[in-house]
């Protein structure tokens, strides 16, 4: 390859590599496509590199067609000498044409069409279309669909906003001003609507980044429907994606307002405690655990864990089991249980199902010093109640330092 002389006018001044899909700037000077856009994106000051003329990031850059051509003939007369052959680029994303999609969406009789086309440009233009509004459309969309109680689109529209989906102000902004999209995507959990599990998990995953760009002010006014529904979709385990989007939702609303009572209210104990006894993945078993831990936190939560006949047996089992992780949810569900509901009914519970063995064994195992600490301020208080049973190997006693 280096006997063969290559034109220079064949080269990008930035990248100095043979361009691919030379445009030509207002400057009257040409690059490579690929190179002068990311040029004009991160350059402090957006001047021709050549010129040094002002170049604005909005300026038009026109295909060199003649250039072009000329390349790929020469690339392909000395293919056998190492050169590769330039490839005809795809004709880039035009803004107008973005918004022209857009406002077909607005057309009963077209809008259809302008989904499926938007989807197929969401695969590997997700940036320009956010840039473009693209996101908004799709959350405009879907709320117009939940009040016409039409599913028509509903899927292409939830694909297109999850690929095109930015943690940016723009999306956090459409979220926010149109809150409507939080009933719309639960009102699918519940809807019929073609390849439900599918679209179903689909607009869990998207519900979850609702959340996560939700302010506080959204946040605390949900409703107990809302809790109720991503209950029912936990004990409905149409896809594991679904499960894992619903306990992520439901960690993160439980910190605002009354949202933990509510989640309470829903009977969440109960089925969260169900669903760890069918042993689910590691990642689920964690997020399992965070949010018992949460709900713990409040006496409601702990007395509806509680009133499960397996909860403490279930938490005992997990422990030194599954992840670091989950240990320390585990241990602090069991602090929390022995301080704020320690009656003796449930410290002759904890004893009888290994809990107080297990916490033992945890300030034996090769567990950081914060949790061996933690376990031993769960065994402490209740010492004298625990010491002389049978239910403790007396080698645990001995090695345990009070």
């Amino acid at each position: 390859m280096d006997e063969i002389e290559i034109p220079q006018y064949f080269i990008c001044p930035i990248s100095l590599q043979i361009m691919k899909d030379p445009v030509t700037a207002v400057t009257g000077i040409t690059y490579d496509r690929e190179s002068i856009e990311q040029w004009l994106k991160t350059a402090k000051d957006t001047i021709c590199p050549v010129t040094k003329q002002v170049l604005p990031s909005s300026s038009c850059l026109t295909p060199n067609h003649t250039l072009r051509r000329l390349i790929q003939a020469w690339s392909t007369e000395n293919a056998s000498g190492g050169i590769d052959r330039v490839p005809t680029p795809k004709s880039p994303l035009c803004k107008s044409r973005l918004l022209k999609l857009i406002r077909e969406l607005e057309v009963p009789g077209l809008y259809v069409n302008a989904l499926k086309k938007l989807q197929v440009l969401a695969k590997d233009n997700s940036k320009f279309m956010e840039e473009a509004d693209v996101p908004k459309a799709m959350v405009l969309l879907l709320i117009r669909c939940c009040n016409q109680s039409k599913t028509i689109g509903v899927e292409q529209a939830l694909r297109i906003l999850y690929l095109t989906w930015t943690p940016s102000g723009e999306i956090k902004a459409a979220v926010n001003e149109n809150h409507r999209i939080i009933d719309c995507l639960t009102w699918i959990q519940g809807c019929d609507i073609a390849n439900p599990v599918v679209v179903k998990t689909l607009a869990m995953q998207v519900l979850k980044r609702v959340i996560e760009a939700a302010n506080t002010r959204l946040l605390e006014k949900l409703k107990s429907e809302f809790m109720e529904e991503m209950l029912r979709v936990l004990k409905l385990k149409f896809s594991q994606q679904a499960t894992k989007s619903a306990l992520q939702i439901l960690i993160q609303v439980c910190l605002w307002g009354r949202n933990r009572s509510k989640i309470v209210q829903a009977n969440a104990m109960f089925e969260l405690v169900e669903l760890e006894l069918e042993k689910p993945e590691k990642n689920i078993t964690e997020l399992i655990f965070n949010l018992l831990a949460h709900l713990c936190s409040c006496a409601d939560g702990r007395a509806e864990f509680l009133s499960h006949a397996g909860s403490i047996a279930m938490v005992d089992k997990r422990i030194l089991r599954v992840s670091p992780a989950t240990d320390d949810q585990a241990v602090h569900i069991l602090s929390l249980i022995s301080k704020n509901a320690a009656t003796k009914e449930v410290l002759s519970e904890m004893l009888r199902v290994g809990a107080v063995t297990k916490l033992c064994m945890v300030i034996q195992a090769d567990c950081s010093t914060y949790l061996k600490q933690k376990a031993r301020e769960v065994l402490r208080p209740h010492s004298n109640l625990w010491n002389n049973s049978p239910c403790i190997a007396v080698y645990l006693l001995t090695r345990y330092q009070r």
